[in-house]
């Protein structure tokens, strides 16, 4: 079994220059942590190219297992990039599913 953990954000800035700087920052920490996280399988981010109403940033994840999943959310990496995201976002949205 495939757990697959989609997580979707919106930023609080309105500031364009602003919301593409934080955008990246997201990103590259988000795809910096399958190199260090064993238990993440795989991790594709991507920073929508429209701004809205909608959200800005969406980061899709594979575990082999919901223990390797909890084992990724408790990772020091994780959660030092897990940090930066919840200073720079008014909203969040996640499903996590099989596949």
């Amino acid at each position: 079994m495939t757990i697959r953990h989609v997580v979707s954000w919106k930023l609080a800035t309105t500031d364009e220059q602003e919301r593409a700087e934080r955008a990246a920052r997201i990103k590259s920490g988000l795809e910096s942590l399958p190199a260090v996280i064993p238990e993440l399988l795989s991790a594709e981010v991507g920073v929508a190219v429209a701004p809205g109403d909608d959200f800005d940033v969406v980061l899709i994840s594979d575990f082999d297992s919901l223990d390797g999943l909890q084992a990724y959310q408790e990772h020091p990496a994780h959660r030092e990039v897990a940090g930066f995201i919840r200073s720079v976002v008014s909203g969040r949205a996640a499903v996590d599913f099989e596949v």
